[in-house]
């Protein structure tokens, strides 16, 4: 399956995607802080049986050792192509942390990737693993697996109940508030946190309890967690007084929307969270539902319920594709007697996978979801290429795209040094899927690269923050948590005062004096500039009310126009519709019915004959019944025509009677023709007489908005006239300012003061008092049609 473009087996990409540059590395030294590599993690899914009968295995992933796999572009693969033309390369080297191939176990994979990730996240820190990869990889097995092969989250969740134990607190008065605070719930809201419980627990069907780990042939999966030495003392301490509660939530992005998958659907539509910051450059989910477990089955029946909830469809390539990112936050507090004393995070997300549409055959709605799925992923890598930039050149200040999707937003804290982040990397080994296998590997080699930056903050920094059931601070001794006492405010305050006072009491005296001549002058001057003010504003309102007004004027007058030209547009396509009608209803029954007049007079004398002559028939035949002699009938029939026998009579009989009744019909038809047109003419009449009341009614409406144009002209008039004398009345105000300005500001007596401020108010306040500013009302719009 060699190509004769190939390159030599031996090129190795590891220096261009997957090693650390040294300029990186001796700033990571340099820091004082706790710095290492982004741990990404290989894991490599075996083929299946349909796989296997399609020719899928190709050795396109070679493993090379623990820490190294090698891609080699199959035959048909845009890679393969690109290389025999020159383009690139068609083998590809990269280095992880560590590769699991097709035949790791989850256990092997929890303890050699998750492990010490749990170990962490036990003693205080927070902590994130996410699966990436293509869809069909494997990344839902990975992180929940089956009851069988229980994935990454069901074991850690047992790994945490088997390190807490009997360490539980059972309060439930405690709950995660924002990103690092508790609220302390009242007993009402703890009845309602249990309620909400039992509610979610109660819709899932009772368990066996072989789902149960711990309960398995299989030991406990953290059974056997050892701490270091140095905590190993504080083990027994906390058996003494510390308990620990664990609170979790589930949701999910889908289609750039956050919904609880905790949360019971009381109908199909589903109502969307909002991703909020808390003020501190965290993102939360608001209104997300926390639900405190005690114990591994509640665990399980919780994430049961999740995943029914959550979005999930078949396409080409994958029966059972996870159309949404799917999180489960744990939030483990520490209390000691009733006071939280640190919060830790973790964080497992279940990444849906990329996927190209023309081979999912994705459309309609899967299309959408495919494009919101790969946006999203596509923002992901944008922020870890921007981290590697910005880590790799210290000097230049890049852009990093947090904000713009929710999931990296929600991430964000982790990669900023709030936690450790961890990428699980899944793959297939299928030739159809190298090119998308490709380019996942690439983007883990540059995840590889970002240094995480973990500040050594001291114990008290990370003390979490408690908040009552309004969501404000609590009080520790009649103080806020993190706000100074009335005491030190006070000091403060006397501190700053005797420093202003000055020593001698006449400069205290004098600097009065100054002040009370600087506040005067200040007044006064501001008193002059309140009235320009007023008055520019007055002036710029009546400006504006003139042109709204005129405006006005101007649209009902086009109204009036239009509505004029589109009633008589009306009322003319009425009556040409009518007159249309009429004469195609006419001509069409005419052409239907027309008899020329000669035809119709001979049939109408026919039909008379045969009328006397079956009145004839009619009466031999009555005679003959009576046994009466016809001998005079026949003898008049006979001087006319012959006698014919009875048979002949009989059929003639006949005839002449369907004849009759065919006539008969016929006249029939006529009339009911008659009885239609009149009919349609009594409507037409109608029909004409509502489109006369119709226009009469618009004209009475125009003329209406007439008057009322015309009564608001005047009162415009009525408002300049009133603008005017107040002008006149500010301009003797003005010069009454003036004259008491020249006179010494000490000598001003506080009545005089007060009065002019008085005559100043009733004058800015007297145009909103008056009868004329009623006058200005909104003329009333009338209905288009």
């Amino acid at each position: 399956m060699e190509s004769k473009n190939m390159q030599p087996a031996d090129i190795d990409l590891t220096g261009e995607f997957s090693v650390f540059s040294p300029s990186l590395q001796q700033t990571a030294m340099s820091s004082g802080a706790e710095q290492q590599m982004m741990q990404i993690y290989l894991r490599v899914r075996p083929f299946s049986k349909e796989e296997l009968s399609a020719n899928e295995d190709q050795d396109c992933v070679v493993i090379d050792d623990g820490q190294t796999v090698t891609l080699n572009a199959p035959k048909g693969s845009a890679t393969r192509k690109s290389s025999e033309k020159g383009i690139g390369l068609s083998i590809h080297k990269f280095s992880f942390s560590k590769v699991f191939g097709p035949q790791t176990t989850q256990g092997e994979l929890f303890e050699d990737a998750v492990r010490s990730q749990v170990f962490d996240f036990l003693e205080g820190e927070n902590a994130l693993i996410f699966s990436y990869g293509v869809t069909n990889a494997g990344k839902t097995f990975t992180i929940q697996g089956t009851p069988k092969h229980p994935g990454i989250l069901p074991r850690v969740l047992d790994a945490v109940f088997s390190y807490i134990g009997g360490l539980q607190y059972h309060g439930m008065d405690l709950k995660p508030y924002l990103m690092n605070g508790a609220q302390f719930l009242d007993p009402d809201q703890v009845k309602q946190e249990r309620t909400a419980k039992m509610t979610v627990l109660a819709s899932v069907k009772e368990e066996c309890d072989h789902q149960r780990l711990s309960g398995s042939s299989e030991p406990s999966i953290f059974s056997d967690i050892t701490l270091s030495s140095s905590s190993s003392s504080n083990n027994l301490a906390e058996a003494g007084g510390d308990q620990f509660a664990l609170w979790v939530a589930f949701f999910e992005i889908y289609n750039e929307c956050v919904y609880d998958l905790l949360q019971p659907s009381q109908s199909k539509k589903r109502s969307p969270l909002r991703v909020c910051d808390d003020g501190a450059g965290n993102a939360y989910v608001k209104d997300l539902k926390w639900i405190n477990i005690q114990n591994l089955s509640e665990a399980n029946k919780l994430l049961q319920f999740g995943n029914k909830n959550r979005s999930a469809a078949a396409t080409k390539i994958n029966q059972s594709s996870s159309r949404s990112h799917s999180i489960f936050t744990m939030k483990l507090l520490k209390i000691d007697r009733q006071t939280v004393e640190r919060i830790s995070e973790f964080s497992l997300c279940d990444l849906a996978g990329s996927e190209r549409c023309n081979k999912a055959k994705t459309f309609g709605e899967r299309l959408k979801e495919a494009g919101n799925i790969n946006n999203s992923l596509l923002i992901l890598g944008k922020c870890i290429s921007a981290l590697r930039s910005s880590q790799a050149d210290r000097t230049k200040v890049a852009y990093i795209p947090f904000r713009e999707s929710k999931l990296t937003k929600l991430f964000q804290a982790f990669f900023c040094g709030k936690g450790r982040a961890a990428m699980i990397v899944n793959i297939n080994q299928c030739a159809s899927t190298y090119d998308e296998t490709l380019h996942i590997m690439k983007f883990s080699a540059v995840a590889k690269q970002v240094v995480q930056v973990i500040p050594d903050k001291p114990a008290e920094s990370s003390v979490p923050c408690l908040v009552g059931r309004d969501g404000k601070p609590l009080m520790k001794n009649g103080v806020l948590e993190g706000y100074p006492s009335e005491d030190e405010l006070f000091e403060e305050e006397d501190e700053a005062d005797m420093s202003l006072l000055p020593q001698n009491d006449k400069d205290l005296l004098n600097i009065i004096e100054n002040l009370r001549t600087k506040f005067l002058a200040e007044r006064r001057k501001n008193l002059v500039q309140e009235m320009e003010i007023r008055k520019e504003m007055g002036d710029a309102m009546l400006q504006q009310l003139l042109e709204s007004e005129e405006l006005r004027i101007r649209e009902a007058e086009e109204l009036k126009e239009s509505y004029a030209e589109k009633l008589e547009n009306t009322f003319e396509m009425y009556k040409d519709a009518i007159k249309d009608h009429a004469y195609q209803s006419a001509m069409s029954n005419l052409e239907d019915n027309y008899v020329p007049l000669d035809a119709f007079t001979a049939e109408q004398e026919k039909a008379e004959a045969l009328r006397c002559k079956v009145s004839e028939l009619e009466d031999l035949l009555s005679s003959i019944q009576r046994g009466v002699s016809p001998v005079l009938r026949v003898d008049q029939w006979s001087q006319t025509e012959p006698l014919p026998d009875a048979g002949e009579m009989d059929d003639r009989i006949k005839r002449l009677c369907q004849e009759n009744s065919a006539l008969e019909k016929m006249c029939e038809d006529n009339k009911q023709l008659i009885l239609y047109l009149e009919k349609r003419l009594v409507d037409l009449n109608q029909t004409l007489q509502h489109v006369q009341d119709d226009f009469l009614e618009k004209s009475d409406d125009v003329e209406a908005l007439r008057k009322t144009v015309d009564e608001q002209s005047k009162s415009m008039g009525e408002i300049l006239c009133q603008n005017a004398e107040k002008d006149k009345e500010i301009a003797s105000l003005k010069a009454e300012i003036e004259k008491l300005s020249q006179k010494s500001p000490v000598q001003l007596k506080t009545k005089t003061r007060r009065g002019l401020l008085a005559n100043i108010k009733e004058v800015v306040s007297s145009p909103r008092r008056g009868p004329s500013s009623n006058s200005l009302v909104k003329p009333p719009r009338t209905p288009k049609y």
